[in-house]
């Protein structure tokens, strides 16, 4: 099962206490589905128990009795409105008429906890979330540019701020990032998909570091080697063509260290040596610059 549906499910299982806010839910369900006119009200679903759940508030909230239609493969829940007179009926239980264009009536929010329950509405009609473990992204496919338009002044008077594209004719209203994503399954009553989430994104977190730091430290022996080759290749060629006494004293003690200590850094040859890393590079350098001139 998806993250989306998980999230879905945890708002399916939600009761509410006041009437106003189911019918609040309800009303987030049918607005923001496939139809919501005096020709047809019609909402479409993969999860057989969001169609379950609107049937069962059309009948308690709009007296109007409706069928659940299930698609051949039964992958699909399909609930149809088509008599005028019914879909009449259900607009006005919220206020609307067959004008055309399409806006959320905020006068079906009765109470302040009215707009978290039309959001989870809204979300379980057309919203989708992406797995966290592999990209922040949430959004609502909405059929109608007005209605999408008066989503994005819904979102933005409960402090958040949704963006707007385009896609095959549907205006999707979305968040990318983790926390503006959190901020609104939390505004919805998604919280334990909330916390879920976070705990991934800590989880990340703290892989991204890792790996960040296991980069470095795999940078920092690539370039130890490297220089160490370099360093060794100069002082067996000095030993060869001229021998190490060719060398002042303290860079035949740094070519002998060296020599000895092939894998050891700047900061361990520094140790070994009880010299500066800074003067230990600087002879490092020198001995290179000798047998460059042999």
């Amino acid at each position: 099962m998806s993250f989306s549906q998980d999230v879905k499910n945890e708002l399916l299982q939600t009761e509410y206490n006041s009437a106003c806010c189911e019918k609040a839910l309800l009303y987030g369900l049918l607005i923001f589905g496939k139809s919501f006119f005096s020709y047809g009200i019609r909402i479409q679903t993969e999860n057989e128990g969001i169609a379950r759940l609107c049937k069962r508030l059309i009948k308690k909230y709009c007296n109007v009795k409706c069928d659940i239609i299930v698609s051949p493969k039964g992958r699909s829940f399909s609930i149809n409105v088509e008599k005028k007179s019914e879909c009449d009926k259900i607009l006005g239980v919220f206020g609307h008429n067959d004008s055309g264009s399409l806006k959320i009536n905020h006068s079906n929010f009765d109470c302040q906890q009215c707009p978290r329950s039309f959001l989870a509405g809204a979300f379980l009609s057309c919203g989708t979330v992406s797995d966290p473990k592999k990209d922040y992204h949430l959004e609502f496919t909405v059929p109608y540019m007005n209605l999408s338009k008066s989503l994005v002044t819904f979102l933005e008077e409960t402090e958040l701020s949704p963006k707007q594209s385009s896609r095959k004719g549907y205006n999707v209203v979305y968040f990318k990032g983790s926390g503006a994503i959190e901020d609104c399954l939390y505004l919805m009553g998604a919280s334990s998909a909330m916390f879920e989430m976070m705990n991934i994104e800590i989880v990340k977190d703290f892989r991204n570091k890792a790996n960040r730091t296991a980069n470095c430290e795999t940078a920092n022996i690539e370039r130890t080697v490297k220089a160490s080759y370099l360093q060794i290749g100069a002082i067996e060629k000095i030993e060869k063509e001229k021998g190490l006494d060719y060398l002042k004293k303290d860079l035949k003690e740094m070519a002998v260290l060296r020599r000895n200590n092939p894998e050891a850094s700047l900061a361990e040859l520094s140790r070994l040596s009880k010299m500066s890393r800074s003067g230990v590079n600087h002879r490092l350098k020198k001995i290179i610059e000798i047998a460059e001139n042999i």
